[in-house]
C-alpha cells in the first residue's frame, strides 16, 4: 500500500469546513471520510502483480561509456493497467531515471528502457522493481516489490589504447618489414640485402657475397610465437588509491596494452590474477579473442585487504609454463612485502623465466619531496625521501637477481613497459 500527495491535500482541504464549524467533531467526521475513500481507494486499485516482468540481457560496455538495460512489461489479464514502475539499481550503477509510467491495455505488452552509466569497474546489479497500482480517486494504492534479475558489466576503459599505434609501428619495424640489423640470442633468420655502411661486419653473409661479387648481409627478425605470463596482483597494496582510481586499475591497463602489442606481435600471452588464491585464470586464448577475454576475466577483480601467496601463484606460473618466458609480474614496489615474500620465490623465477616487475609509482610521494614550508612538510618530506631510498635499495636487490624493474606514474605506466617488451624483443631476449 502506498499514499499519493492527493491524500494530504484532502486531508488539508479539511480546514474549510472547520472554518465554518470549529469543533472536534468536524475534524473526526472528515478524517473518518478521509480514510474511507483511502481505503475504497487501495481496495479497487487491483493487483500491482498483474503484470509479467522480464528484462533483456545487457552487453558489456567499458567503463565511462552508457547503455540502457529494456524491461518487458506484459499485461496478460483482461483489465488495463495504469501505473508506475521503479527499476532500482546498485548506485555504482549510475542508473538515469529509474521511474517509468506504465499503461498497458490488456494482453498488450510495452519496453521499458533504464539508461545505465556505470561509475565502478565490474558487475553492476539489478536491486529490484517495484510496482504500484493507483485507484480511481488516485488518493493511494498497492505496491509490490519483485526482484527481476539482471547486471551490467563495467569492463576496464583500456585508456592506454591511445599508446598502440605508435608502438605496433615500431613493432613493424622490428618485424621485418624494415631491416633489422642486429645478430643475438633468440632471433631469426629473415632476408639478405647490400651491404650499407654503419652495418656489423660479422652479418655479412661470405658464401652470398662471393656468389654476387658484392658484399651481402644477413638481417633478422625477432622470433615470433613467445610466451608471456602476466600476474595481476590483487592483494592489500593494489587497493592503494593512485590519483583517481586503485592501484589494480592502473596495473590492469598495463597488462591490456602489453598483451595487444604482444598479440599483434604473434606471441602468446596467459593472465594470473590472485592473491592468497588465484582469482582468475585466462591461459591459451586465440590471438583473436585475447583481449576480449582479457577485459571480461578483469572486470570483475577487486582488490582483497590480504598479503599476497606468492609462492601460490609461483606456482601456478610453472603450471602454465615450464620453458622460458616472459613473465611480468604487475605489483606494488613495496619494500617490507617484497622482502617478506617475494623475493625467495624470484630467486628461483629469475632462474627460468625473463621476470620483468611493472610497478605504479605515486607522484604523491615526488610532490612531498619538494614541499618544505612548514615543519609538518618537513616531516613528510623526509618520510618520502626514506620511502625512494628504501625502493632503490629493493630495486638493486632485484637487479641482482636478474629482474627488470619498470615503475612509472598511473599514465605512463602502460607505455613504459610496452617499450620496455620492445626493447627486450629488438635485443632478442625473450
Amino acid at each position: 500500500m502506498f499514499i499519493t500527495g492527493r491524500f494530504f491535500g484532502l486531508v488539508l482541504l479539511g480546514a474549510v469546513p472547520i472554518l465554518f464549524t470549529p469543533s472536534y467533531s468536524t475534524v473526526l467526521w472528515w478524517m473518518l471520510a478521509v480514510l474511507v475513500l483511502l481505503t475504497v481507494d487501495v481496495v479497487t486499485a487491483g493487483k500491482p502483480l498483474a503484470l509479467e516482468v522480464t528484462r533483456l540481457p545487457v552487453a558489456p560496455i567499458r567503463l565511462g561509456e552508457s547503455t540502457t538495460s529494456t524491461l518487458l512489461v506484459t499485461n496478460p489479464g483482461t483489465r488495463r493497467f495504469r501505473g508506475s514502475l521503479k527499476d532500482s539499481w546498485q548506485p555504482s550503477a549510475g542508473a538515469g531515471s529509474t521511474t517509468h509510467r506504465v499503461d498497458v491495455p490488456a494482453g498488450e505488452r510495452r519496453a521499458l528502457t533504464t539508461t545505465l552509466r556505470p561509475t565502478r569497474r565490474g558487475d553492476r546489479l539489478a536491486v529490484r522493481l517495484t510496482i504500484r497500482r493507483p485507484g480511481l480517486l488516485g488518493l493511494g494504492g498497492r505496491q509490490r516489490s519483485v526482484s527481476v534479475g539482471g547486471s551490467v558489466r563495467a569492463l576496464p576503459p583500456f585508456n592506454s589504447r591511445k599508446h598502440l599505434p605508435s608502438r605496433l609501428a615500431r613493432l613493424r619495424q622490428l618485424d621485418g618489414r624494415s631491416a633489422v640489423r642486429i645478430r643475438g640470442q633468440g632471433t631469426e633468420f629473415d632476408s639478405l640485402r647490400d651491404y650499407v655502411e654503419g652495418d656489423d661486419v660479422r652479418s655479412i653473409d661470405w658464401r652470398a657475397t662471393a656468389r654476387r661479387r658484392s658484399v651481402v648481409v644477413r638481417t633478422w627478425q625477432p622470433e615470433r610465437d613467445r610466451h608471456i605470463v602476466l600476474v595481476l596482483d590483487t592483494s592489500r597494496t593494489s587497493a592503494a588509491r593512485v590519483g583517481d582510481a586503485p592501484r589494480l586499475d592502473a596495473s590492469m591497463d598495463a597488462a591490456l596494452l602489453l598483451a595487444a602489442l604482444a598479440s599483434h606481435a604473434g606471441d602468446r600471452v596467459d593472465l594470473i590474477a590472485g592473491d592468497r588464491r588465484v582469482r582468475q585464470r585466462v591461459v591459451n586464448a586465440s590471438r583473436s579473442t585475447l583481449l576480449n577475454d582479457l577485459v571480461n576475466g578483469m572486470a570483475p577483480l577487486e582488490p582483497a585487504l590480504l598479503e599476497a601467496d606468492w609462492p601460490l601463484l609461483s606456482a601456478e606460473v610453472t603450471k602454465i609454463s615450464r620453458h622460458r618466458a616472459l613473465l611480468v609480474l604487475l605489483t606494488a614496489l613495496e619494500p617490507a612485502a617484497i622482502e617478506e615474500s617475494l623475493l625467495a620465490p624470484l630467486s628461483v623465477l629469475a632462474q627460468r623465466y625473463r621476470v620483468v616487475i611493472a610497478s605504479v609509482a605515486d607522484p604523491g610521494i615526488t610532490a612531498m619531496i619538494d614541499e618544505r614550508e612548514d615543519l609538518r612538510q618537513v616531516y613528510d618530506a623526509a618520510a618520502a625521501v626514506r620511502t625512494g631510498l628504501l625502493r632503490d635499495r629493493t630495486t638493486a636487490a632485484l637487479g641482482r637477481l636478474g629482474v627488470d624493474v619498470v615503475t612509472a606514474d598511473p599514465d605512463s605506466l602502460p607505455a613504459a613497459l610496452a617499450d620496455h617488451y620492445l626493447m627486450l624483443k629488438s635485443r632478442g631476449l625473450l
